[in-house]
């Protein structure tokens, strides 16, 4: 069943090189903002990559200008992120750069508290949504976030998934591809696992769907939607395997 009850808090993680701004954003969390439960700060993306992996936070307030390696660099050490981001910077210049990272916000220094409201009900927001999507292989059914309430969508009629940043692009038989703000790894944890399977870092695919399969320049899965999607040569066996298994009882 999908949960109706809004998530009241939202954990985080603080990155700034500067002893001043992680203080101040962690000082005003506190003031102002009850939904927010700041876990740790870090004061480098060294730092900051570990606690990450300790804490699993909701979001990072990141800022962007840091020595040796900068914000966009610490998004670059994760190949799919299972955190929301919000960038803290004292610099206008980066707001493109921050959208094409999957950024959901983009706060300028000095914090304005009005505005980093609006931030963390945004957040709430997707963090609800997230925790609304289900998927049961019993039902063959995934529910998906509206911006009305959810829609339901048919497992057996998903070709594949492709990784984007943050978001995953569902491709389906009908042709009504959709974008949505979850990981590929969340699908992966709730997709049937007789049907879906990983076949890289950007990629699920069902093997129903399976139309091909080639050698040439790499490994591919030729889907019925005509696209070749990358095989990690790890995966190739088990793909091979996995493969003919439900093609045997399809």
């Amino acid at each position: 069943m999908i949960s109706q009850r809004e998530p009241t808090k939202l954990t985080a993680l603080i990155v700034d090189d500067e002893l001043h701004g992680r203080e101040n954003l962690r000082k005003i969390c506190e003031t102002y903002c009850p939904e927010i439960n700041i876990l740790a700060i870090a004061d480098s993306v060294v730092n900051a990559k570990e606690l990450v992996s300790i804490h699993n936070p909701d979001v990072v307030f990141l800022d962007i200008s840091m020595p040796v390696l900068d914000g966009f660099d610490f998004l670059d050490e994760f190949d799919e992120r299972n955190f929301m981001v919000v960038f803290v910077s004292a610099h206008e210049e980066f707001g493109i750069k921050a959208v094409k990272a999957g950024a959901v916000d983009y706060l300028l220094k000095p914090i304005n508290i009005k505005e980093l409201k609006l931030t963390i009900k945004k957040l709430l927001v997707l963090k609800n949504k997230k925790v609304e999507v289900e998927s049961s292989a019993e039902s063959g059914k995934l529910m998906l976030p509206a911006s009305h309430g959810f829609e339901v969508l048919l497992t057996d009629n998903i070709i594949r998934l492709e990784a984007q940043g943050c978001y995953t692009k569902i491709v389906t038989n009908g042709g009504k591809n959709k974008t949505v703000s979850r990981t590929l790894k969340d699908f992966e944890e709730t997709l049937p696992k007789d049907l879906f399977f990983r076949t890289h870092k950007s990629h699920i695919i069902n093997l129903k769907f399976i139309k091909g399969y080639s050698k040439f320049g790499g490994y591919y899965a030729i889907m019925m939607d005509n696209s070749k999607v990358e095989i990690s040569r790890r995966k190739v066996s088990e793909f091979l395997q996995r493969s003919k298994a439900v093609m045997k009882t399809v």
